[in-house]
This record gives C-alpha cells, sequence and structure tokens, in this order.
C-alpha cells in the first residue's frame, strides 16, 4: 500500500530520541496549531476530547514551572523553546452531541461515579497526548514525555479554577538529523 509509513517515517516517529538538542528554537504558533490540529484527530472512545494543553514559553512561564520540576528536568526543560502541559477535563461528555452525533453518547457517562470518570478520561487524555508527541514530530520537532514533576503544584499553577489535572508535560524543539537516533529494543 502507498500510504504506509516508510522506514525512514517509522524511525522518526518512534525511533526519534527523546530530549532537547541545545540551541534550537521553536517555530511560533502557527506551528503549535498546526500539532493541535493533528493530534486531534486521533481515535478515542467516542471521540471524546478530553485533551488541554498549556504552552509554556515565556521566560516568565518557564520560571512559574521550574520550582515544580525534579532536579534531572530543569535544565532540559529551561533550554527547551517550549513546553507542553498536557492535562485532561473530567466532564469529557460535555461535547458529545458535536463530537460523536450518531447516538446519545452523553447517557453512556453522565450517571457514572467520579471515579470511573477519571478513569476514562485518563485513558482517552493520554492517548490524546501521545498522539500530540507524534503529531509534533511529524512537523519536525524533537518531542518526549516527561513526568518528573509535582503534579498537584502543577495543577495549581497552571490550571487554577479550571476543571482539568494534567498528566505529563512534553518539550520540543526544531528536530535536526543529529537529533534522531536507532535504538536497539528488546
Amino acid at each position: 500500500m502507498s500510504n504506509l509509513l516508510s522506514d525512514e517515517g517509522l524511525i522518526f516517529f518512534f525511533g526519534m530520541r527523546e530530549r532537547t538538542p541545545p540551541g534550537k528554537t521553536a517555530r511560533g504558533r502557527c506551528l503549535a496549531s498546526k500539532v493541535y490540529d493533528l493530534a486531534k484527530m486521533g481515535p478515542t472512545s467516542a471521540n471524546m476530547c478530553p485533551m488541554r494543553l498549556v504552552f509554556v514559553k515565556s521566560p516568565a512561564a518557564k520560571e512559574k514551572l521550574k520550582p515544580f520540576l525534579d532536579a534531572g528536568n530543569v535544565d532540559k526543560t529551561m533550554a527547551a523553546p517550549v513546553t507542553a502541559i498536557i492535562g485532561f477535563d473530567v466532564p469529557l461528555f460535555r461535547n458529545d452531541a458535536k463530537l460523536f452525533p450518531q447516538t446519545d453518547a452523553k447517557a453512556w457517562f453522565k450517571d457514572l461515579p467520579e471515579n470511573v470518570l477519571e478513569y476514562i478520561t485518563l485513558r482517552n487524555g493520554s492517548l490524546q497526548g501521545a498522539y500530540f508527541m507524534l503529531a509534533a514530530r511529524s512537523q519536525g520537532l524533537d518531542c518526549g514525555p516527561m513526568s518528573g514533576f509535582n503534579n498537584a503544584k502543577v495543577d495549581e499553577a497552571f490550571f487554577a479554577g479550571r476543571l482539568s489535572n494534567q498528566t505529563s508535560c512534553a518539550t520540543w524543539a526544531t528536530a535536526t538529523p543529529t537529533s534522531f537516533t536507532q535504538e536497539t529494543h528488546a
């Protein structure tokens, strides 16, 4: 089939080293919008879109994030042109009439206990976070997940007053051929 990814494309998506190359710069808001537009098309249960993003780019925003990072993540996060905080919105069924119009999907979720909704949201929000990172890579950005940070403090600082909880961060930079690696996985 001609629409399959080439070996180079597979390496691009799955073999890229998860690090921020030093000295690289972000390519602007238009690129962030394009990455989001690609990521939101990834399949989820009932087409739900619980992912919420906060882009940390300015020096002030980076300083706001810095105290909540584990020590091993501070330097690479501060050096990255952009860090995306990938969160999720627990009332995930609010837009089901628009996103899944073929049936009343809201009825599937409206009476579920909060802990079940959180589990469903975490699963689908995590899928969307992965799609987001793959979309970033498809646009030539070196991007990888990071979980070494204080979730509660990041939630408080970046999602205060919103119905969101963050699950991951992703740093990105412009990829260059030297930022690619082929790693062997057993």
